[in-house]
């Protein structure tokens, strides 16, 4: 009577937990055993179910989350390396491939079968820049089949392909980039971008980065109008120094990307909702991380949290998202600002200029003068030799007048070039 009263009961929970596993759902079938614990009080029947459950335990279940890295975290290539736990994947120096990739494969698909599993995935990534330096290039979260940056280039290609294989089925390559510069080449939309790529660097799928407000509405950014975007579209610039979570999801051929400031809400609105089928491209097992790149463009690449899960969509949650350091570059003190030092730099040429001016139109209203004082005592005493010497004394003072001005402009000159000097050596 026992034995027929638990497997009554037993049966129908075991069949529930094998189709909650073979649809891949967001519980794990450890959570599903500790719910059921909680609600049910027969302790044989636990006894009978925790092998069973353990047994379904898919192997290909896996869980991690890093607020901080280090060596056992994971596996380091190119000019990658760890800052006070944080991964720094480039720094200043150009033409440059950092990758980092968690060190053990994981499994992407169902043996002998072409579904594939569901994970999601979090982290906090900056991109700081270097002061009087052009900032670029970007990263891309990306899934591998192999370990290394062979086969990758730098620059425009982001540490992700190269020309060769790029477009090609065969590299078994997934990513999302983070890009900040736009190239024709593979068709950017802009310079500040987040983009899907499959096999190449040429997207699928691309949006401004950013986030929508909560109460916007649809799915994504892509087809709404221009007033639904000055109005619910938040744009952030991904090479500004800032820190910047993001979330991507992937279930049922689904793929959503959302992004906002680090220590903001999760916005409900995905940046990208796309549908895309992934069997074609994952192999059985697969490494996933992050590659970044710089070329003439350089800027330091930096991933601070992470966290990742293909049965657990609420493991972001346990990222820490606030007391980070800041990459932004400090602004210069007013004084030292490039508004202050132009205004200075204008205000003392006008000055000097509107001084010289002024000097100079009384000095020729003083000769002239002197002059029609001359002319009519001259004329009142006529004296013609004595006019003729005294016309040409007045006529050697306006022009010993005259070289004296031209000298002190050329002064001048000289000195609003220093001015200007100073001031571009300055800005």
């Amino acid at each position: 009577m026992f034995i027929t009263y638990n497997l009554r009961i037993l049966f129908p929970t075991v069949l529930c937990l094998v189709m909650s596993h073979e649809k891949h759902s967001s519980l794990s079938l450890s959570a599903s055993w500790v719910a059921m614990r909680k609600h049910n009080n027969n302790h044989h029947l636990e006894l009978l179910l925790l092998p069973i459950i353990l047994f379904c335990q898919p192997v290909s279940a896996i869980d991690f989350v890093f607020n901080g890295f280090n060596s056992s975290s994971v596996s380091l290539y190119g000019s990658a390396v760890f800052e006070s736990r944080i991964l720094t994947l480039t720094n200043q120096t150009s033409f440059q491939i950092g990758r980092a990739l968690y060190p053990t494969k994981i499994r992407t698909k169902a043996p002998n079968s072409s579904l594939v599993y569901p994970f999601s995935t979090s982290f906090i990534f900056a991109m700081a820049p270097y002061k009087n330096v052009l900032p670029g290039h970007g990263l891309v979260f990306l899934f591998v089949p192999f370990t290394g940056i062979e086969g990758a280039t730098s620059a425009q290609h982001l540490g992700f392909l190269n020309i060769t294989i790029d477009r090609s089925p065969d590299n078994h390559m997934f990513g999302i980039e983070f890009d900040v510069f736009a190239n024709q080449e593979f068709q950017d939309m802009n310079a500040n971008h987040v983009g899907l790529d499959v096999y190449s660097l040429t997207s699928t799928a691309a949006a401004d980065a950013g986030y929508w407000l909560e109460n916007s509405t649809g799915s994504g950014s892509n087809g709404n109008s221009s007033d639904d975007v000055k109005k619910y579209f938040k744009e952030q610039q991904l090479n500004n120094g800032k820190n910047y979570q993001v979330w991507i999801d992937y279930a049922d051929s689904l793929i959503n990307v959302t992004m906002a400031p680090a220590g903001m809400k999760r916005p409900s609105r995905p940046l990208l909702n796309v549908s895309l089928n992934l069997s074609e491209v994952f192999e059985d097992e697969m490494y996933v991380g992050f590659t970044a790149s710089t070329g003439q463009l350089v800027q330091s690449h930096k991933i601070l949290a992470w966290s990742f899960s293909n049965s657990n969509f609420s493991l972001s949650e346990r990222l820490v998202t606030t007391g980070l350091p800041s990459f932004v570059i400090p602004k210069d003190p007013f004084f030292r600002s490039k508004g202050f030092i132009s205004g200075v730099t204008v205000g003392g040429v006008l000055l000097v200029v509107s001084a010289a001016t002024i000097f100079w139109f009384f000095s020729l209203r003083e000769d002239k003068g002197k002059q029609g004082r001359e002319q009519k005592w001259r004329i009142g005493n006529r004296s013609i030799g004595h006019t003729e010497l005294r016309v040409k004394r007045s006529r050697q003072q306006q022009k010993d007048s005259v070289k004296k001005m031209s000298s002190e402009l050329e002064e001048m000159e000289r000195s609003i070039r220093v001015c200007y000097q100073e001031a571009q050596r300055l800005l």
